[in-house]
């Protein structure tokens, strides 16, 4: 902890199997047993990962670095299996060493129940405001905290609650997001018609139309605001919120939303005299054609929001350069593709407008990098734009130049990925924050050095529970397929690995289809933990993965699973062919979401694999456009509406091709799953049965697209290592 990187070299991976082994030769050598050596804890075995050792390290959170840059927050969620005991706090760590040269140890800033979400810094980076359900809370609201001592204080009592809050550039008052009731004028308003709905004797939902659900809930008839909070001196509540969208037309149209649990993305404006957010008018229209996501200008004092942006494109993340001189924003073009990369791009900025150019002048940034940003940050001097971008199993840190838009990757790595950058943007110096991971470890705070191609770790945890696992490193690897696509794929050796032995191997395909497997720790689908029972892992990024450029997500349409399903079978020979230690008799296959889908079309076309494991997945492509909580965009991938029957509602459906289904698979679903609805899990399991295929059904009920419960966590992991054991005995590590 706290040792800078240095500048990057090829990385030669020694595995701790082949160290002990050199240290026992040394030992024979001399004449010496281990009792006598203080070397005997470095020879001691590793051992594998257990669902106990990845569910209970501490789970380390975006950073927040302060405006002048010497400090940074972050959330700290300490798990539990029982939710109830699971901790999450704020804590707080030096950017810099101190005189003496050391780097000062994090310290734990709040600790109360409740977790805290949406950290901003005051400009004078004395002050915090943060969201956060504490006693009393019946939901989420905002706290202030004075870092020169005391605690927290509450500023909101809303009864929709308030997210992401930010101080106005003043530090004077804070606007942050929340939800209004349609009808409400006001607070009280809020509260009567909450009142009046939890008291009412019927239950149902009503719409008049889409969407209806998103992910894991229904989505209900509350709207997204954006309030403004005044402060006092000595950070005193002075009033009551003011709403400033609530009476506004924007907000009374049928299409008016915000994309993310957080509300509407918002800036406030250099002068602190109006706010910038991105919000659509247009959802309602999500069923039959790709909704737009634009940038509105608002006044602190209220008034009709001005929209700033317009068309088919769409825009989010709005944030200004500290000079004010230039607004930022992430810009997603709209072709007749359903995938399409952001750029990051630059509209001038007057004192409280756009120039007079209007944002009809943007300049995109990033369009030669062919890299959609992931977080982005802006240098103090207003300058430069750094960001993170997946690239060929990591997400690397890439740069910008506001002024001409030249974009370099900053330096290249060959382990793990950067995530959440952040800069103090009144800092001296290059003040460069992130979270650092891979596969062998958890997130970390760390502050990038570009120059040196490295970064120093600020926040590290759980060190010594990670010094005991046998955690083995990825080995990447590529091939050319038969379409003549180079792919990337990574391979992971079970704990113990020797060589000589033959491994079964599992295929484990990633979901989305518009993700990338990463050199990144895993909870849902953790590499290692896959392994340990003693499985080699493949990991392929198929057509239609990010991180290799936008043509290469766009192959995936109008063939959603024929050749992504190629891939995986001809990256599983690869495999075999370079790599002696695979087994190429036992082969299993298994993946969620798009992984599911993958899975389920490797059902339909291959019977290579002794056992599927299907999560999430769909069997039937009309009936999951039919009941997905987003379906238009389905449309579109495979080629028309599902009653024009083209090619692809017929020819790469898997539920049509049930006559060859022979495969035993285990299928597993959270009944709250809106995204991949239970309906096509059990169309699956019906066939699986009506077959007569040795099958096995889990269902979650309090689960969702995912399985975050760690108790259910512990179960799924046992189940898929019980169902792998079944068809591929593993081989002993010793």
């Amino acid at each position: 902890m706290g040792q800078r990187s240095g500048r990057r070299k090829p990385v030669r991976f020694c595995h701790n199997r082949a160290m002990k082994r050199q240290l026992l030769a040394i030992v024979t050598a001399l004449g010496l047993s281990l009792p006598t050596l203080s070397i005997a804890a470095a020879v001691s075995s590793p051992s594998a990962i257990t669902h106990e050792d990845l569910w209970l390290m501490k789970r380390v959170g975006s950073p927040s670095v302060s405006p002048d840059g010497r400090w940074a927050v972050f959330a700290v969620t300490e798990p539990a299996y029982d939710e109830k005991a699971q901790v999450s706090d704020l804590w707080i760590v030096a950017t810099a060493a101190d005189r003496d040269g050391r780097l000062p140890a994090p310290r734990r800033l709040t600790g109360t129940a409740g977790g805290e979400s949406g950290v901003d810094w005051s400009e004078d980076s004395r002050r915090l405001v943060f969201s956060a359900r504490r006693e009393g809370d019946e939901s989420a609201q905002l706290y202030l905290l004075d870092l020169s001592g005391g605690e927290a204080i509450r500023l909101t009592q809303l009864v929709n609650g308030a997210r992401a809050p930010k101080f106005s550039p003043d530090g004077r008052s804070i606007a942050f997001a929340s939800t209004q009731f349609p009808g409400a004028k006001n607070e009280a308003d809020n509260q009567r018609i909450a009142a009046e709905r939890k008291a009412r004797k019927w239950n149902a939902r009503a719409y008049d139309g889409f969407p209806i659900r998103n992910w894991d809930r229904w989505l209900d008839d509350l709207k997204p605001v954006l309030l403004i909070l005044e402060l006092q001196a000595g950070s005193a509540v002075a009033g009551e919120p003011r709403n400033l969208l609530a009476t506004t037309e924007l907000f009374a149209q049928a299409g008016f939303g915000a994309g993310g649990e957080e509300g509407v993305s918002f800036a406030w404006a250099p002068d602190g005299k109006s706010l910038v957010f991105a919000a659509s008018s247009d959802r309602n229209t999500a069923a039959y054609q790709f909704t737009t996501s634009q940038l509105w200008q608002i006044a602190v004092s209220g008034g009709e929001p001005q929209r700033l942006t317009d068309g088919v494109n769409s825009w989010s993340s709005p944030t200004f350069t500290p000079d004010g001189q230039t607004l930022i924003a992430l810009y997603t073009p709209r072709t007749d593709k359903a995938y399409n990369e952001a750029r990051l791009a630059a509209f001038p900025w007057t004192t409280n407008r756009p120039s007079a150019a209007g944002l009809s002048s943007a300049r995109v940034l990033t369009e030669k990098i062919d890299r959609t940003p992931g977080s982005f940050a802006i240098t103090a001097d207003s300058k430069q734009i750094y960001f993170t971008s997946e690239e060929a199993g990591h997400e690397k840190l890439f740069v910008t130049s506001i002024r001409d838009g030249s974009t370099r990757l900053a330096f290249d790595m060959t382990v793990g990925a950067y995530t959440n950058v952040a800069i103090g943007e009144r800092s001296r110096a290059l003040v460069l924050l992130a979270n650092f991971e891979s596969a062998t470890r958890p997130p970390q705070v760390v502050r990038i050095d570009p120059s040196q191609a490295g970064h120093t770790t600020l926040a590290s945890f759980d060190e010594e529970r990670l010094a005991k696992l046998d955690l083995a490193p990825l080995r990447h690897f590529w091939f050319t397929s038969s379409k003549g696509r180079r792919i990337h794929n990574m391979l992971l050796t079970p704990p113990g690995f020797d060589p000589s032995k033959k491994y079964p191997l599992f295929v484990v395909i990633h979901g989305g289809p518009h993700t990338m497997w990463r050199d990144q720790w895993v909870m849902r689908w953790n590499y290692h933990l896959l392994a340990a029972p003693g499985y080699v892992v493949l990991l392929t990024n198929y057509s239609g993965s990010t991180g290799f450029g936008e043509a290469a997500a766009q192959t995936i349409q109008g063939d959603p699973l024929r050749t992504a399903g190629e891939e995986l079978n001809e990256a599983a020979d690869f495999a075999i062919r370079d790599h002696a230690f695979i087994d190429s008799t036992r082969q299993c296959a298994g993946g969620a979401s798009y992984g599911g889908h993958l899975a389920n079309w490797l059902q339909a076309t291959t019977t290579r694999y002794r056992c599927l494991v299907s999560h999430a997945g769909l069997i039937n492509l009309e009936s999951q456009w039919g009941t997905s909580d987003t379906i238009y965009g389905r449309e579109i991938n495979n080629g028309g509406p599902v009653w024009d029957q083209g090619p692809v509602w017929r020819e790469q459906n898997p539920i049509r091709y049930a006559a060859q289904f022979r495969t035993p698979t285990l299928v597993t679903v959270g009944e709250r799953d809106f995204r991949v609805p239970l309906n096509n899990s059990l169309e699956y399991w019906s066939i699986l049965q009506r077959r007569q295929i040795p099958s096995r059904l889990l269902v979650f009920p309090e689960e969702n697209h995912w399985i975050l419960k760690g108790e259910n966590s512990r179960y799924f992991y046992a189940e898929v290592h019980a169902w792998l054991a079944r068809w591929l005995p593993p081989v002993p590590a010793n």
